[in-house]
């Protein structure tokens, strides 16, 4: 489980080389099989929020918001470790994917294109309908 860092001293977030945008990429990976499942963004409180609890937290740059992972979908991510990479400006988390599916296409990872002779090739089944996960848009 994440260090929790409740009523702490936020000094580690100060550790974290923030861009222009005081943001840092964070890639979730799959705490069982090392299995890469999404790239999103983290602004100071959401690195804070998740390592306060045990769930990811995310900045969504389209909507300009923390975005709390599966809170329209029920797809949480459950956080198992945060490590930050040797230059301070990537997170990883190893994580728990509740329900299996980590991309809004209805995938377990959002990296599901392979380029194979010269062209980008769908290797990995859509598991559930986004339409059923989402509802309609």
């Amino acid at each position: 489980m994440p260090a929790r860092v409740t009523g702490m001293a936020e000094n580690w977030l100060d550790a974290v080389k923030w861009d222009g945008d005081g943001l840092v990429p964070a890639i979730a990976q799959d705490a069982a099989d090392g299995r890469v499942l999404m790239v999103a963004w983290m602004n100071r409180d959401a690195l804070r929020l998740t390592a306060e609890g045990d769930h990811a937290v995310y900045w969504s740059r389209s909507r300009q918001k923390l975005w709390h992972k599966g809170e329209e979908s029920g797809n949480q991510q459950r956080v198992k470790e945060i490590r930050l990479d040797c230059d301070n400006d990537v997170i990883i988390l190893q994580i728990e994917q509740i329900g299996g599916i980590a991309c809004h296409t209805g995938r377990r990872s959002c990296f599901f294109q392979r380029l194979e002779d010269g062209e980008w090739q769908t290797v990995d089944p859509v598991l559930r309908d986004p339409a059923d996960i989402y509802g309609k848009r």
